[in-house]
């Protein structure tokens, strides 16, 4: 089943959310920064009753050094107490475009995709000498890959709606409503969403645009603050109506 860019994606829905929720922005790759900011989120929900909730927002992958680790992290059993969403990003369509031919692997790695295939152990220099006709090398990384990290990245939902929330990875198209939005501006849109005055229908937590420090926006609430260049990962705790933000 392919899912880069051409495959709509599967969208989520939640009734109710009524449990302490923390919600991640954008990883890209550094599995150190995530640790950390885990190690802050199990500290302040160890005073907060019943189960609690992690949204990861996607872009996962590419840029910073250890791609490969984050996901396995992301595929394995969450924390005791916690249930986790993972969301798509860009990134991982990405990827995934480039796996199922719709992309060169020039096109990936102009986006960071060569330290995501190093941190799964592929040396483009090398595989480059060893397969000078680049289907040969196409063909060696798309088999190289392991078939979980793969099929985990393509199955993940490109949006959460709850009653008064939605977590997405990039914003939506204001001009449309939640059941008309298109997957490519959920994963992709920045100024039509940014910097539209129409009302939105509900708080949008999302990420994809860097900013200096996560912060509510009227009803937009960005987490990512490009943490693979200044080291910034952050979060948000939505929790009886009120909103807390950490960063590493």
């Amino acid at each position: 089943m392919a899912n880069g860019f051409g495959h709509p994606r599967r969208r989520e829905w939640l009734e109710h959310l009524d449990v302490p929720t923390y919600v991640i922005g954008d990883v890209h790759g550094r599995y150190d920064l995530l640790s950390a900011l885990e190690r802050k989120i199990f500290a302040d929900a160890a005073g907060l009753p019943g189960r609690k909730l992690i949204i990861m927002l996607g872009d996962f992958i590419d840029r910073g050094p250890a791609s490969a680790q984050v996901v396995s992290r992301l595929m394995a059993a969450p924390p005791n107490g916690f249930d986790r969403i993972c969301l798509t990003g860009n990134h991982e369509m990405a990827m995934l475009s480039y796996l199922d031919g719709e992309i060169s692997l020039e096109d990936w790695v102009a986006l960071g995709g060569d330290a995501t295939l190093a941190s799964y152990g592929v040396d483009i220099p090398r595989l480059q000498q060893l397969y000078p006709k680049q289907k040969k090398l196409d063909t060696f990384i798309r088999t190289w890959l392991p078939d979980d990290h793969v099929n985990f990245l393509r199955g993940l939902p490109i949006m959460l709606d709850t009653p008064k929330a939605l977590f997405v990875h990039a914003g939506i198209d204001p001009d449309r409503p939640i059941s008309e939005q298109q997957d490519d501006d959920l994963v992709f849109i920045r100024s039509r969403f940014y910097d539209s005055a129409q009302p939105l229908p509900k708080l949008i937590v999302h990420g994809h645009t860097p900013i200096q420090q996560a912060e509510v926006n009227g009803l937009r609430l960005n987490l990512d603050t490009g943490a693979f260049y200044t080291g910034r990962l952050s979060a948000a705790r939505l929790w009886q109506g009120r909103i807390h933000i950490t960063s590493t």
